[in-house]
């Protein structure tokens, strides 16, 4: 019982990592109707960038700023140089970001070297808490933490503000929200940044989560993100929540027990989920749930 429990707090942690770069892809694929192949390079950015700064300041807070940050301006260059001149055509698109994607991937070792980076865990939330057998490893649990948080604030800006209001509107029909006054490329432009900025952050969450952080991660856990959007359903952030979730955990248990297929067991979950039901688990693409 108590490997279960352990195993499952694993799992809700990895899970919410994936969320956080699954969320900002089905936000922009909802809204923009993007695939973005390139958002796992942002998510490797603010990796590499938030540890480095972490690392020479020794202050987490300025690394995650600094994630965040890089986030925010690659997203932006991407968006304005790349995504930009592509809109309205898939297969472009999936070229382009492909592309982008393998060129930030190696303009990482320039920056800072081919080999792996050691990502420490800040020390106040380094060590664990144990109750009766069963291990709590701090971090973890700030991990879920953060990922619960984002996960309320988007749920509260899509339902609650006017911002969330025009982005749900534009999902509908984006003629009409232009028609209506509302310049809807600003908007565009806005949803990319968020969700570059929360690739930003999953990437320095990420760091000392795993202990390293290593070029290659941002093609591996950007195609992970995409199972996800999948799995939940491209436009639903509650459903790319409970894909990422689902993922995370069965992932976690399959590592355990059966370390040979654990990924084998998220392609199976994609393949059931897309027979079933091929608009995901919840979302749609005409609505941002």
């Amino acid at each position: 019982m108590d490997a279960i429990i352990n195993i499952t707090i694993n799992g809700l942690a990895t899970g919410m990592l994936i969320f956080l770069l699954a969320a900002g892809l089905t936000l922009i694929f909802g809204l923009m109707d993007v695939l973005n192949f390139a958002h796992g390079a942002l998510f490797l950015w603010g990796a590499y960038a938030g540890i480095w700064v972490f690392t020479q300041t020794d202050s987490y807070l300025l690394g995650v700023f600094a994630a965040v940050i890089i986030g925010i301006l690659l997203g932006y260059l991407l968006e304005r140089y790349i995504i930009l001149p592509v809109y309205g055509n898939h297969i472009r698109q999936i070229m382009i970001t492909l592309g982008a994607m393998l060129v930030l991937g190696e303009l990482v070792k320039v920056v800072w070297g081919p080999n792996v980076m050691i990502a420490n865990t800040p020390a106040i939330l380094s060590g664990s808490w144990e109750f009766s057998g069963i291990l709590i490893i701090k971090y973890r649990l700030f991990v879920i933490f953060v990922g619960l948080l984002v996960f309320l604030g988007l749920l509260f800006l899509l339902n609650r503000t006017k911002l969330g209001l025009v982005v749900r509107a534009g999902v509908m029909d984006k003629e009409m929200v232009q028609a209506l006054g509302i310049n809807i490329r600003k908007v565009f432009l806005g949803v990319f940044i968020l969700g570059a900025a929360m690739a930003g952050l999953a990437g320095i969450l990420l760091g000392p989560y795993t202990g390293v952080v290593y070029a290659e991660m941002g093609l591996e856990f950007g195609l992970l993100a995409f199972i996800v959007v999948i799995i939940g359903g491209m436009g639903s952030v509650v459903g790319s929540a409970v894909a990422a979730l689902l993922v995370g955990i069965l992932g976690s248990f399959a590592s355990y027990y059966l370390p040979d297929i654990s990924l084998a067991v998220n392609m199976l979950l994609m393949l059931i989920v897309l027979i079933f039901k091929p608009s995901g688990l919840m979302g749609t693409k005409e609505a941002v749930k």
